[in-house]
């Protein structure tokens, strides 16, 4: 996904934590879920070496794992996130399939592609620049599910800041607010991004 402005990636919006609706079977949050982090998903797949009917399999098994384990996921650490439970999930499916025979490795040996899954297990953002990348679409995806929730204004404020990078002090005197009224819109909208993406409570979340 690509975009050149703080309006190009707008897809609608409601305002609850994405995985406390998941939790409660809501249709529409396990629709956003696999909306944010399918092609993630996906690209984790691809970096074992899978082909892409093996990959398909995976892809079904990891996400029916999710669906049964959801009520599981807890936030009780600072560094807990969905993205880093979702991909121990992934990595152990990629090591199931591996250990039936199913996984046919493109143009690598066997040990090479067992190496790649278990390198999945990390949940710190990788130093490789297609993953990298792959997680900088997860967060785009994120902020087009969000944006409608927010006023024009403070949602502008945000990108010129966080995305565009234009200083602070530049875009308070564009609204003619303070600093802090620019710092406030800015961490207000990745503060909903966390939500949304899994990695952040919500009121009345345990």
């Amino acid at each position: 996904m690509t975009t050149s402005g703080p309006h190009s990636i707008s897809i609608g919006s409601t305002s609850s934590g994405l995985i406390a609706k998941v939790k409660a079977h809501d249709a529409e949050g396990w629709s956003r879920l696999v909306h944010l982090y399918g092609p993630l998903v996906d690209f984790w797949i691809r970096q074992a070496g899978l082909q892409d009917a093996d990959g398909q399999d995976v892809f079904q098994e990891a996400f029916a794992a999710v669906a049964r384990g959801i009520e599981r996921f807890r936030r009780d650490r600072p560094g807990d996130t969905f993205r880093g439970w979702l991909r121990v999930i992934v990595r152990n499916k990629l090591s199931d399939h591996h250990r039936r025979g199913q996984v046919q490795p493109v143009a690598i040996g066997g040990s090479i592609a067992q190496e790649r899954i278990h390198q999945l297990a990390a949940d710190a953002s990788s130093d490789h620049p297609d993953e990298t990348n792959a997680i900088h679409q997860l967060r785009l995806r994120g902020l087009g599910l969000i944006q409608a929730e927010f006023e024009e204004r403070t949602w502008t404020m945000f990108w010129r800041t966080a995305i565009d990078e234009q200083p602070t002090r530049e875009v308070a005197e564009e609204f003619g607010v303070t600093t802090s009224a620019v710092r406030l819109a800015k961490s207000r909208v990745l503060r909903r991004l966390r939500e949304e993406l899994g990695d952040a409570k919500v009121p009345g979340e345990p």
